[in-house]
């Protein structure tokens, strides 16, 4: 793909067209599902949704895996107790979702795990479906994380919640 034709995509996909295909009852569903997920396994989940890159980062040629990293540091969710944060970084304009897991969750879980969860996701986007789209990626990635890194039974107090659960629209 040409750089031209991507940033005319970039330019023409707006906040409100995120605001669109992620509107306010989606997420809260996608937080109520992080939140349900969180009570069964150990990992800390964020989701940031973001329409489009400025201009001079589509021409500089940034992936959508590079902004996901930035992201990933912005955020900070590798700062967890057990280095176990996740982002799942959904991209409008280049129809990319990437999901990114921080050392103590990526040495247990598998690249190909990672990319059922993104092709689900990205599957469902295709047809419109963001709402189910996004839960059904969401249970897929907590069945997952309760697989490898379930809670752990013998703590005596909860674990806490280390990074917010809502999701962000950039």
């Amino acid at each position: 793909m040409n750089k031209i034709s991507r940033a005319l995509r970039h330019v023409k996909t707006t906040k409100s067209h995120g605001k669109s295909a992620f509107p306010s009852a989606t997420l809260a569903a996608i937080q109520a599902i992080i939140t349900e997920g969180e009570s069964k396994h150990r990992a800390e989940v964020r989701l940031i949704v973001e329409p489009s890159l400025d201009l001079a980062a589509v021409m500089s040629g940034m992936t959508s895996r590079e902004r996901a990293g930035e992201l990933f540091t912005d955020y900070r969710i590798w700062d967890t107790e057990e280095n176990c944060g996740v982002l799942i970084y959904i991209n409008l304009a280049d129809h990319q979702v990437e999901i990114i897991a921080d050392r103590g969750i990526a040495r247990l879980v598998s690249n190909e795990h990672w990319q059922a969860v993104c092709k689900t996701m990205t599957n469902g986007f295709a047809q419109g479906l963001y709402h189910e789209s996004a839960l059904n990626g969401l249970t897929q990635l907590n069945a997952i994380l309760k697989k490898y890194f379930p809670e752990n039974e013998a703590a005596q107090s909860p674990q806490h919640n280390q990074l917010s659960n809502q999701p962000i629209l950039l």
